[in-house]
């Protein structure tokens, strides 16, 4: 009997379990769990979603099986779990957290070592395959064969990986690295030219259910609008000024001559209200991308915009 309801699949534990809440609410999509210790939770804004916890890559196995219908962890997980059948389906790589990366990563002591030809070296000086001690052996694999390095060793391990070569299971490790700061307290280095992958937070779905489900494919749609609505936002500024002239299009004119006040579809100016209407006050509203707020507002104070509040993703006061 086909499954009926529909599900989606969060990380259980660590950052990326508190990251994926984290975003889900300022998307909108809180998750309400009533028991911390529970494993279920539900999501108000989409009823019809049920929410899992599970390891993540638990969460890739079971949309690649079907047991669920979405999921949201690392792009590391999905390449090395996904399968080679085509039931992993990517419905957003770019989540914007959870950034990191798989690196190769030696003993500081390998001073001879200084990028992934110099393995080759060391291996042959050694006189034997170097042992690669790592959680992602498909992709490991996949990267040392594509620069000349078949015969490594992989070493499948789980826990802590950064201990491997000290205590002498390993040789090197092929991990995920965030800040690095794990891998020089345990005199280990990354390789610079040695980035397996960089990795981020992605929202993926089983492709069967998606064809065959009218239901889920409704709710992959709700979820992509939740989602892209908070990323669109949250990548721009409303800035909002008060400034001095004849009229409308006299201001509107002023804001287009420069370089960063025309807005997504150009500014919005209306009079303001006061006890004397000649006073030429209008109030300017603008939709500016974040790369772009200094300018912005270094162009507002030059035309004599003045008093600000803002909105959006953030806000900046002239």
């Amino acid at each position: 009997m086909q499954r009926t309801d529909i599900r989606l699949g969060l990380p259980s534990k660590g950052r990326l379990e508190t990251a994926s809440l984290d975003f889900l609410e300022r998307c909108g999509l809180r998750v309400v769990k009533p028991n911390p210790r529970q494993y279920q939770a539900g999501l108000p804004a989409i009823p019809a979603l049920n929410v899992l916890f599970q390891r993540p890559g638990d969460i890739v196995a079971g949309v690649r099986s079907g047991s669920l219908d979405f999921g949201i962890t690392g792009l590391d997980s999905i390449q090395e779990h996904s399968g080679e059948n085509g039931a992993v389906i990517t419905l957003h790589d770019a989540l914007g957290f959870g950034q990191c990366s798989l690196e190769l990563a030696v003993p500081e002591e390998w001073a001879a070592v200084q990028n992934v030809a110099g393995l080759a070296q060391h291996a042959a000086h050694m006189r034997r395959a170097l042992r690669v001690a790592t959680k992602y052996p498909l992709l490991t694999g996949a990267f040392l064969s594509a620069r000349g390095l078949p015969a490594c060793e992989l070493i499948s391990a789980e826990g802590t990986l950064e201990v491997a070569p000290s205590i002498g299971y390993a040789d090197l490790i092929a991990d995920l690295v965030a800040s690095g700061l794990t891998l020089h307290d345990n005199r280990l280095r990354a390789l610079p030219d040695g980035c397996i992958l960089r990795s981020q937070a992605a929202l993926i779905g089983n492709r069967n259910a998606l064809q065959q489900r009218p239901a889920v494919l409704a709710v992959a749609h709700q979820l992509l609008e939740f989602v892209e609505a908070h990323l669109r936002a949250d990548g721009y500024h409303l800035l909002i000024a008060n400034i001095r002239g004849e009229s409308e299009a006299a201001i509107a004119a002023r804001m287009f001559a420069e370089t960063s006040l025309g807005g997504l579809q150009g500014p919005t100016i209306s009079r303001v209200a006061g006890r004397d209407p000649q006073a030429g006050l209008f109030a300017v509203q603008i939709v500016v991308a974040r790369e772009r707020i200094g300018a912005a507002v270094n162009e507002l104070r030059a035309i004599g915009g003045r008093g600000a509040r803002g909105g959006l993703a953030g806000h900046v006061h002239l």
